[in-house]
């Protein structure tokens, strides 16, 4: 009797491990699937309405299982959505949404480059040179992009974009009012107000440089411009002096518009501050961005933010934008927990659609599931490119001439495309 009460003790024992590993391996969020092993973070980020999406932190998935995963998603993002395949990896989404009764028209393209590593989501100049505007037809088809939207805000009389932009890891223009930008990398995606870092440097002498290829805002400021601004540099200003800089050595001291040499810069400035340099024999400049993106190959900067760490956060005071609120054309980028990429514009400004304000906008991004979100240029700028042909219905047929683009391309497509085929 005695042998069997501890026979019938161990099975209890061995029954109460057996079900304590399996609590163990399900709390823990770990699964095995197929020899694929799936990681997920404990703590969950509101990135929707059903609350219960997490940030992944490691995962291994077949491609097949990837895809399953991703057009699961897409039906619960855009339940009333036309979804298309553009490539693979590319979505485009066209739906309707109502606010009080009042109809908006939307557009939307998501990247899944899990899917397609062939995909290259950068930023596009109109042109080599800053102060030039062209059709976001023009910019695309110039790059072979498979779809597009507008970018940065830029200066309406000469097409110079306001803010940051990188390109290719090449600088072009620095931040205006610690704006926000988003940072694109192979495989990742980043957002933060960006800061200018740039330091002049000759022996002990060292100057903080402001900002590069932007307007000047304060007498105060040094500026840096390099070709990509022009032939020549803007007049210095009052009490200011522009040095031209070629192969680390002075080549020009001018108190007026000053050319800018070849592989070289201009710097602008106060005379005060400048003048420590005017004798030195070798100088060198070092240009950086805060925060450092190690692994970030382009930004491209906008603002307001819209969604935040998973939050809805629209800080228009702070990145002085108080002018562009109110119900608007719109044009909004981000990125979910998964690193899927989206692109939005929103129609306005008609009866047929009435455009949105900043909040519904930043709520609609949070529902898509962007866990990070920012608005581009809007209003009258605000355009789509899918496929050779705009998608949404600017104020302007085909859009106006604008700075630069957000461009989606396929890698294998340039390849094609460059062997006359």
């Amino acid at each position: 009797m005695l042998a069997d009460n501890q026979k019938s003790i161990g099975k209890i024992i061995n029954h109460s491990l057996y079900f304590t590993v399996l609590l163990a391996l399900f709390s823990s969020h770990s699964l095995v699937v197929n020899n694929n092993i799936f990681t997920y973070a404990n703590e969950a980020i509101n990135t929707g309405a059903n609350n219960t999406q997490y940030t992944v932190k490691e995962q291994t998935r077949s491609l097949t299982e990837e895809k399953q995963r991703w057009e699961s998603m897409l039906r619960q993002r855009y339940r009333n959505g036309a979804i298309l395949t553009i490539t693979d990896g590319v979505k485009h989404i066209r739906m309707v949404k109502y606010i009080n009764g009042r109809p908006i028209k939307i557009n939307i393209v998501e990247v899944n480059t899990k899917i397609n590593p062939n995909i290259e989501i950068a930023p596009q100049l109109a042109s080599t040179n800053l102060k030039h505007r062209a059709t976001i037809r023009t910019i695309a088809t110039r790059n072979n992009s498979i779809a597009a939207v507008n970018g940065t805000y830029f200066k309406p009389q000469n097409g110079v974009p306001l803010g940051t932009l990188m390109i290719n890891k090449k600088v072009y223009t620095g931040p205006i009012y610690n704006r926000v930008a988003m940072g694109i990398g192979k495989n990742e995606f980043k957002m933060a107000q960006v800061q200018f870092n740039s330091t002049l440097k000759a022996g002990r002498e060292s100057l903080k440089i402001d900002n590069i290829n932007q307007p000047r805002m304060l007498s105060t400021y040094t500026l840096l411009y390099t070709k990509d601004w022009g032939q020549t540099s803007p007049t210095p200003p009052k009490y200011g002096v522009n040095i031209a800089i070629q192969d680390n050595k002075i080549t020009n001291i001018s108190y007026g518009s000053t050319a800018i040499p070849e592989n070289g810069y201009v710097i602008s400035g106060p005379k005060a501050k400048l003048e420590p340099f005017f004798n030195a024999k070798k100088i060198t400049l070092d240009i950086e961005m805060i925060p450092e993106w190690k692994n970030i190959d382009h930004i491209i900067s906008g603002g307001p933010y819209l969604v935040k760490d998973g939050s809805v956060y629209i800080d228009v005071s702070a990145q002085r934008l108080g002018a562009i609120t109110g119900k608007n054309p719109r044009t909004a980028i981000g990125y979910t927990a998964y690193n899927e990429f989206i692109m939005v514009t929103v129609d306005g400004r008609e009866q047929s659609s009435v455009g949105m304000t900043l909040g519904e906008l930043a709520r609609m991004m949070k529902e898509f599931g962007c866990i990070n979100a920012m608005n581009l240029d809007g209003g009258g700028s605000s355009v789509m490119y899918v496929n050779g042909r705009i998608v949404n219905n600017p104020a302007q047929k085909g859009g106006i001439p604008i700075s630069n683009a957000l461009t989606i391309t396929e890698r294998t497509r340039i390849a094609y495309d460059e062997k006359g085929s």
